[in-house]
């Protein structure tokens, strides 16, 4: 569960930053005005990468998920006005959705019913405190570099905690109860 939670808060973390790279980025360019299409951009993709991977047979593991997420919005970077922006982030869009549905999918199947609420609870709480330290720790990010290091930042927040809820999952019991009791209870490390 800590491992579900570390990735919750991670995928937050690199969301919210990359709200404010985009914002920074578009005012170094003197586009801020386009902030809104930019960001429709990113959510139409979002949905779209959501709907693709809710077609998928066999889900692929969060911190895989978290870990692409996390290195295809560093590029994002190198987009210096609205419309390579868009492009740019595209490949932030499509996998938006499907990890933060795969984070749900851990947290709720590896709670037992009788705390599935409280569960789910923690996992808000997770997301929320990623929302509140992406936008300051990207805007440091930002003020000690160029906007492009906004994206870098957000990024590597995805990475990190893509790696730390890897390696968290792979020293977890309850992984190791079902790597020798396989079954359909595959919890999507």
């Amino acid at each position: 569960m800590i491992a579900a939670l570390t990735m919750a808060f991670g995928t937050t973390t690199l969301l919210s930053g990359v709200d404010l790279a985009i914002v920074a980025t578009l005012r170094e360019a003197g586009q801020v005005s386009w902030a809104a299409v930019v960001v429709v951009v990113l959510g139409v993709s979002s949905v779209i990468g959501g709907l693709t991977y809710g077609a998928l047979t066999r889900p692929l593991p969060t911190w895989l998920l978290l870990g692409l997420l996390g290195l295809v919005t560093i590029p994002a970077g190198l987009a210096r006005d609205w419309p390579w922006l868009c492009v740019a982030v595209v490949g932030s869009g499509l996998l938006t959705a499907p990890t933060l549905g795969r984070v749900a999918d851990a947290v709720s199947r590896l709670a037992p019913p009788e705390v599935r609420g409280e569960a789910i609870g923690l996992q808000s709480s997770a997301q929320s405190a990623g929302f509140a330290l992406g936008a300051p720790l990207v805007g440091v990010a930002i003020d000690l570099s160029v906007p492009a290091g906004g994206f870098a930042a957000a990024g590597l927040a995805g990475l990190t905690a893509a790696v730390t809820g890897y390696l968290l999952a792979r020293r977890s019991p309850a992984r190791t109860a079902v790597l020798h009791h396989p079954g359909p209870a595959d919890l999507g490390y």
